[in-house]
């Protein structure tokens, strides 16, 4: 029996060229507001986590952005114009936070949800479905990972790292990363059978930190590697945040946006699936 098939989730019949078209998750999701209620209420008695989540990125702008930025000096910005290297770090290190967030909320917790508390299992014998699951966790994600986007950014705003009026899309921006490693951080997890699979999980986040044009520019990176950067998922979100906060904006950047709403959606497909073949049968 599958998602669809529950009293939870069925679709009338009139919408059943949906049911095959779309993701189990997006037909299926009426009642996620359910799991975000329910994140809030445990994270109201957990607050000092979400806490420690808001000041992480702000503590890599002091200490890189401002420490050593005195040293850098100018760096070539979006476009190849000669900006701040504070200017450079922030919104990079704004789109690695929502990538850091978003995959550790989706990850790790789920997890410990999915196999040891069995949190899902006591849910679906509620009217709350599949797809009501996996849309309400990554809502949770997309929520928290706002939160943090806006701190950060306020910060990016008062320390005077935002040049143009592009940047009111930012958090937007910010949060569709979120979606989009969300996505596919809980389609993974799906996958885990052991604690020790979370050093995959690392294996794959600390090199997107680090070379995804978070800390220099493109151009540093030999010729055949550039290429293989442009392709990864950090760097699309780490050239949309750069490109709007210094008002470099230009069609090629729904490219970006494009890409990581795919991102998203695939992940979000993935995971219907693989919760349907979890938790239903």
């Amino acid at each position: 029996m599958t998602a669809l098939d529950t009293p939870s989730t069925a679709l009338p019949p009139s919408r059943g060229l949906a049911s095959r078209v779309l993701p189990t998750v997006l037909v299926g999701g009426r009642r996620s507001k359910h799991l975000v209620e329910r994140n809030l209420l445990v994270y109201r008695h957990a607050w000092q986590i979400l806490l420690s989540g808001l000041f992480e990125p702000i503590f890599y702008l002091l200490s890189i952005g401002v420490g050593i930025g005195d040293l850098v000096g100018k760096v070539p910005g979006p476009g190849g114009r000669a900006i701040d290297y504070t200017t450079y770090v922030a919104p990079a290190l704004l789109a690695s936070s929502a990538m850091n967030g978003a995959v550790y909320e989706s990850t790790m917790n789920i997890f410990f949800k999915l196999k040891f508390a069995k949190v899902y299992d006591a849910i679906l014998a509620t009217p709350v479905g599949v797809g009501d699951v996996a849309l309400g966790e990554i809502a949770w994600c997309l929520i928290r990972g706002a939160l943090y986007a806006l701190t950060f950014f306020i910060v990016m705003l008062v320390g005077g790292l935002v040049e143009s009026w592009w940047a009111i899309f930012v958090v937007p921006a910010a949060v569709l990363i979120g979606f989009a490693f969300a996505a596919v951080g809980m389609a993974a997890t799906t996958y885990m059978r052991s604690w020790t699979d979370f050093d995959l999980v690392t294996l794959a986040i600390v090199p997107l930190f680090l070379f995804s044009a978070t800390f220099y520019p493109l151009s540093t990176y030999p010729r055949g590697l550039q290429y293989v950067v442009q392709w990864t998922p950090l760097y699309h979100g780490v050239h949309l945040l750069r490109s709007l906060t210094l008002g470099d904006v230009h069609p090629s950047l729904l490219l970006n946006v494009a890409y990581l709403t795919v991102m998203g959606f695939v992940g979000l497909r993935i995971t219907g699936r693989r919760l349907e073949r979890l938790l239903l049968t």
